[in-house]
């Protein structure tokens, strides 16, 4: 809890986003936020668009100091505000797709009916392999980083996976406490439902390519950004495969807005060559400020 509290506090504009998002969703998600209750927040419908209006906040304050991206990616949510960054959607529209993303995930599946992992220290091979020796649906839903995957799909069946995992020499293999098997084909109902409402929305085309959690590759088409999302919901996040490809362009650094620092940690491991920021409060985003003006003036 506290997310977007520093900035909330600091900052008019961050105030006027919080406004405008408790008058969008009929809700205080900025008291939420900040003070939980934790079981209400982490509901996947709250969890979601919380993460998303503190993202947005963080990117308006770095262009407002002047520094915007060349290129924008996302895993999994974090696309839509990679594609907000990238003037695809506006902010109202972005919010009312993340609030409906979150609805349709958590509605999915029947409680406790589907569950992730997280399997450290494996061959992708091996990870993949797992999967399809266990019984029932599994999946690897996330290509986070070298040896790091995750796997989603029926409780039953990821937990038989994470045993089998344990006889195939893995380092660690841990269940992740989520509410729905997310990037797995039992999001398929989702997944219609996500269709149906981004073809409701408009869509511009890119001002900078945003690499896909779905081919890992740059999307600069609107129409192509649109049905890429709309796959999303049910395939595999390809961060591994996006973040090489997104470093063989000409960047200074990447940086991770928003909370927490998880993205950070697999870039290191990905392309060790460019340096990573982070901007998720006052005093990240005036040492990312500070940082890159050095980096930039070499």
């Amino acid at each position: 809890m506290g997310m977007g509290k520093g900035f909330y506090d600091r900052f008019p504009f961050a105030r006027k986003v919080y406004k405008q998002a408790n008058e969008f969703l009929g809700s205080d998600i900025a008291e939420l936020s900040f003070n939980g209750p934790k079981e209400e927040l982490t509901k996947t419908s709250n969890t979601q668009p919380a993460i998303m209006i503190h993202s947005y906040i963080a990117q308006s304050l770095l262009r407002e100091k002047g520094i915007f991206p060349v290129l924008a990616m996302g895993h999994s949510l974090g696309e839509y505000s990679a594609l907000l960054s990238a003037g695809a959607l506006d902010f109202p529209t972005t919010l009312f797709l993340v609030k409906e993303r979150g609805r349709f995930m958590e509605g999915a599946v029947p409680k406790n009916g589907g569950a992730m992992a997280a399997l450290l220290g494996l061959e992708q091979d091996v990870a993949e392999k797992i999967c399809i020796e266990v019984d029932g649906i599994v999946e690897v839903a996330n290509y986070n980083a070298p040896g790091q995957f995750v796997i989603s799909g029926e409780r039953m069946a990821v937990e038989s996976a994470v045993s089998l995992a344990g006889d195939c020499g893995v380092r660690k293999a841990v269940m992740l406490p989520v509410g729905a098997p997310f990037h797995s084909s039992l999001l398929a109902e989702a997944g219609e439902l996500m269709s149906t409402v981004l073809d409701s929305v408009e869509f511009c085309d890119l001002k900078v390519p945003v690499y896909s959690n779905v081919t890992s590759r740059p999307v600069e088409d609107r129409k192509e950004a649109r049905e890429l999302l709309k796959k999303q919901v049910c395939a595999a996040v390809r961060w591994e495969e996006s973040v090489r490809s997104a470093a063989k362009e000409n960047v200074d650094a990447f940086i991770e807005l928003g909370p927490g620092r998880v993205l950070s940690g697999l870039n290191k491991r990905i392309a060790k060559h460019i340096p990573i920021f982070s901007v998720e409060d006052e005093e990240s985003l005036e040492n990312t400020t500070s940082e890159l003006a050095k980096l930039t003036s070499r």
